[in-house]
């Protein structure tokens, strides 16, 4: 109990002595009232999602859904006409002070809404309002605890040295937003030195100093791509880790979204495009293939068989196949080469002498059993057994 007390005297002294004496409490209760609010609304908003039945839903008057973003706004207006009617007196200013806090965080929590002028509140897009929050709290707890922004105080004797410092860092910050180096340019606003080491480093690979510059230096986009995958992802997946746990994961995009339709319409014609190149493509190819089977099998005078002319060849030499299958003979193919003659007819053909005194051309079989000898039988025929 004694430790518990000395403690709270502890904190009451620093803060007496660091925040009201420094006239620094308007800015805490600023702070506070920043913090309080994003918490709270993110609480309200995550029970509203889980549809808990104990947590009051969504204000919807007459149907129309109001936004705590109209509250923010409210608040704000409050705040800052309060603090210029006030003249900035006690103890107004702190009121004001924190009034104006709970708009900023009740605002900033749906920056993405007023970024996008849509509702994307549970989607990917909605994280830029939780970066805004973060950020937000960061520059407030800087000014708090003595930074300044540039990390400079003006004064008589300084002035050049001032504008040049601000001039520098203002170019390096740009150079690190320029790099996708969002939270080392924007917290190397107060720290300057943060900034440095984010204009030194390598740009990220989607950023639009790589696509300028990176485009003729292959060698140094892919070291880029190469810290991306080992660096940057681990850091990105922390990131969305903790984001999912302040904020919640974000959903899906719903199928009735306008988004989801933007993109597959624009999916559907990149499909359609596609298949008609495709399509384009295959007929070419079918026409080709059908012209020079017809040049091939169109006789020496020029004139093109009519259609279905060989379509009973082929299903003659397609029967023909199928017999000699179920005789259980070796298959051969009658429309490739001609058939062997049997020894016999070759005999009979070769001691026939030729009809009318004239030199005939003997028979196509009797050339080819010249030419090869006559085909055995690979495998003895056998017989079919019906079960």
């Amino acid at each position: 109990m004694h430790l518990a007390q000395l403690s709270a005297d502890t904190l009451l002294d620093g803060y007496r002595r660091h925040i009201v004496d420094a006239h620094k409490q308007p800015l805490f209760l600023l702070l506070v009232g920043f913090i309080c609010s994003f918490v709270g609304i993110r609480f309200s908003v995550r029970m509203i999602r889980a549809e808990v039945r104990w947590w009051p839903g969504n204000i919807t008057p007459g149907g129309l859904h109001i936004h705590h973003m109209v509250f923010g706004l409210g608040f704000l207006l409050v705040g800052g006409i309060g603090v210029f009617a006030t003249n900035g007196g006690h103890p107004w200013i702190d009121w004001f002070g924190l009034a104006f806090g709970i708009g900023c965080g009740l605002v900033l929590d749906e920056f993405a809404l007023i970024l996008h002028l849509d509702d994307v509140y549970w989607s990917a897009q909605g994280r830029k309002s939780v970066d805004a929050v973060i950020f937000g709290i960061l520059f407030t707890a800087l000014l708090l605890t003595g930074y300044v922004p540039l990390g400079v105080v003006p004064s008589q004797g300084t002035r050049w040295g001032l504008v040049a410092v601000i001039v520098l860092n203002t170019l390096v910050s740009l150079v690190a937003l320029l790099k996708g180096k969002v939270w080392t340019g924007l917290l190397g606003i107060m720290v300057p030195g943060l900034s440095w080491i984010g204009a030194i480093r390598l740009a990220r690979p989607s950023s639009p100093w790589a696509r300028w510059r990176y485009a003729t230096r292959p060698r140094r986009r892919a070291r880029a791509l190469r810290r991306e995958r080992l660096l940057h992802r681990r850091a990105d997946r922390a990131r969305t880790w903790l984001f999912d746990l302040i904020a919640g994961a974000p959903d899906k995009v719903p199928a009735h979204h306008t988004a989801t339709h933007r993109v597959a319409e624009q999916m559907a014609a990149r499909a359609t495009a596609h298949l008609d190149a495709h399509v384009a493509r295959s007929l070419a190819r079918r026409s080709a293939r059908l012209a020079d089977r017809r040049s091939a099998a169109a006789p020496a005078g020029g004139r093109a068989p009519a259609p279905g002319a060989g379509r009973g060849d082929r299903q003659g030499e397609a029967r023909r196949r199928r017999r000699t299958v179920r005789a259980g003979r070796s298959r051969s193919y009658a429309g490739t080469k001609p058939p062997a003659a049997r020894p016999e007819q070759v005999a009979a053909a070769a001691a026939q002498p030729p009809a009318g005194g004239a030199a005939e051309a003997r028979p196509a079989a009797v050339k080819a059993s010249e030419q090869r000898p006559a085909q055995r039988h690979l495998r003895p025929r056998t017989p079919r057994v019906r079960r």
